[in-house]
């Protein structure tokens, strides 16, 4: 067991505390214009079920946040375990993320296809927290695929979540 208690050795503590917490694997898509932007997160919550919210974080300076901003509407996309690739994809730095993506246009947001769920939220306010903006979205269309099992990130791994 490794324990940190050095306030300047946190930072890469806390990463690698945070490997230790299997999550499931959202991209986030909004449009720039008409073309379609998304990033991968692994910060995404439901906030409230009266008004249905939910929260997303997106690191400040990304494409993703400025079209967000701009439209005021994103979209939530589950990512199912047969699209591991589609995280790494949108998580990296410079590349045509959207090239050979199946995906279709919902309220203005473009929305991946055969994903495990999709939503398309309003942007009810956006909060700064130190690198990354806090986005809370109202829902205003969602969908789920009952027989679509998601993908779980883990120690910086992709893993299918089996029944």
């Amino acid at each position: 067991m490794t324990t940190v208690d050095d306030a300047a050795d946190t930072g890469p503590a806390l990463r690698r505390f945070m490997r230790r917490w299997p999550g499931g694997v959202a991209v986030v898509t909004s449009a720039a214009g008409t073309e379609p932007v998304g990033c991968t997160v692994s910060a995404f919550l439901s906030v409230s079920l009266r008004p249905p919210l939910v929260l997303v974080s997106l690191a400040e300076g990304s494409r993703t946040l400025a079209a967000v901003e701009r439209q005021g509407r994103f979209g939530v996309n589950v990512l199912a375990a047969a699209q591991s690739d589609l995280a790494t994809r949108f998580a990296a730095p410079t590349c045509d993320r959207f090239s050979d993506v199946p995906y279709h246009w919902e309220h203005g947001v473009p929305v991946l296809e055969d994903t495990v769920a999709g939503a398309v939220c309003l942007v009810d306010r956006i909060v700064a927290a130190a690198d990354h903006a806090l986005v809370l979205g109202a829902v205003h269309h969602c969908r789920q695929d009952d027989t679509t099992r998601p993908v779980v990130f883990f120690a910086g791994s992709y893993y299918g979540l089996s029944p």
